[in-house]
């Protein structure tokens, strides 16, 4: 199998597709196959989310590993998505813009290059909204 294709076979990767508890309404990415809370009883369900948030808290990074340093500053906070699930992500904007419980919206973008051949791969970063 191709590394694009790899890549294009994790829904999640590309999409922010998680899953849905139809007994208790919770949501959780990334997706699982059991609801903690209703065990047994819980239906779960694939669920993609709209891709809307907040920042719940952030950091601005300026000292990278190799291959972040063409980005540095960037700004990586945890999203809380108007779902309910918190993911880490970057926030692509200028770092002084970023504020505590900011709005922001989903954005496909470039994550970086793996591997001496520089395979590039893709998924899901935030902005301001």
């Amino acid at each position: 199998m191709t590394a694009p294709r790899f890549w294009r076979e994790i829904p999640n990767r590309y999409n922010l597709i998680g899953t849905k508890c139809e007994n208790c309404n919770t949501y959780y990415f990334p997706p699982r196959v059991v609801c903690p809370p209703c065990r047994r009883k819980g239906v779960i369900r694939e669920y993609e989310f709209e891709g809307s948030g907040k920042i719940v808290t952030y950091t601005t990074i300026f000292a990278a590993p190799a291959s972040f340093t063409k980005m540095t500053p960037y700004v990586l906070a945890i999203v809380q998505l108007d779902e309910g699930p918190k993911l880490t992500a970057q926030i692509v904007c200028d770092p002084s813009e970023v504020k505590i419980g900011a709005r922001v919206k989903s954005i496909f973008r470039k994550l970086g290059e793996d591997g001496p051949d520089g395979v590039i791969y893709y998924g899901t970063k935030f902005t301001l909204a």
